[in-house]
């Protein structure tokens, strides 16, 4: 079973929703990668937050625990649920700095989001994939991320471009760096 760590932007882009640092709505394409990408996940796939919460409290902002009205919300609701089978949490340790511990200094470095920190810890902790739909900040450090043994998956592909409507691209896979499910 093939071990996820979900930035939030997956899920808010298979809700159909425009997410906090968007100015413009998703592709169509891009929203049905999120949707196939979760429904695997959630058929097949696990799911790994942190023991501490701070992934799920971010989860909390923008996602519905209901489970509706979106396959983002669904997701969500799965992870409240906590299904053994669907879903894992692994202590994320902090320094003394409030850094995550497992964060290799070289993504600090490069000033990679600090809200996508707890992301990236995770992965490089468990060796898991990172899931990421719509966030540059994943695209625009790809070669330090990469070089420090973080993996990513970009759900919408490579090109920014396809991400959004009224943009010019496609779905285009990326060259390196990106793992199928």
């Amino acid at each position: 079973m093939r071990r996820w760590v979900v930035d939030t932007n997956v899920p808010i882009v298979a809700n159909g929703r425009v997410g906090p640092n968007d100015r413009l709505p998703h592709s169509i394409e891009c929203r049905e990668a999120a949707v196939r990408f979760l429904l695997d996940v959630l058929g097949s796939g696990k799911i790994l937050v942190d023991l501490e919460g701070a992934i799920q409290a971010e989860y909390r902002t923008y996602l519905n625990p209901r489970g509706q009205p979106g396959v983002g919300d669904r997701f969500y609701q799965a992870v409240l649920n906590s299904a053994p089978h669907h879903l894992e949490r692994v202590s994320l340790p902090r320094r003394h700095d409030g850094e995550y511990a497992d964060l290799p200094q070289t993504v600090i470095d490069v000033g990679f989001d600090r809200s996508d920190r707890k992301f990236a810890a995770l992965a490089k902790k468990e060796d898991a994939t990172v899931a990421n739909a719509t966030d540059s900040d994943w695209l625009n450090h790809l070669d330090t991320l990469q070089a420090a043994g973080i993996v990513v998956h970009f759900v919408c592909g490579c090109d920014k471009n396809g991400w959004f409507v009224g943009v010019d691209g496609g779905l285009n896979p990326c060259k390196s760096g990106d793992q199928a499910i």
